[in-house]
């Protein structure tokens, strides 16, 4: 299995409701990437994090395998999905690992 990690942050521009707004069309694009990608176990968009947090929102996903991850790095509704979120967030961090 590989792990996938990606944590934002929203550009400090945006108003609370845009930040909300966001937050919400991230979450539903990226999670409706999961029924249209094989090999994804699970992917779960964390948009509410705690205040103790420095990255607003965050993408935990599992992969069969470092191929299946590939595959949803270039379907066409994950590169749709990552031109919005480019648009809303800054400093993007990521971490991939197997386990």
């Amino acid at each position: 299995m590989v792990n996938h990690i990606v944590l934002w942050s929203f550009k400090e521009e945006l108003t609370v409701q845009e930040r909300d707004d966001a937050a919400k069309r991230i979450k539903k694009e990226l999670e409706a990437v999961k029924e249209q990608v094989s090999g994804v176990i699970s992917l779960c968009v964390v948009t509410k994090p705690l205040a103790s947090s420095n990255k607003d929102i965050g993408l935990l996903s599992v992969f069969e395998s470092e191929e299946a991850l590939k595959n949803y790095q270039v379907h066409p509704a994950h590169v749709a999905a990552g031109g919005y979120i480019k648009t809303v967030t800054e400093g993007r961090t990521c971490l991939d690992y197997e386990g």
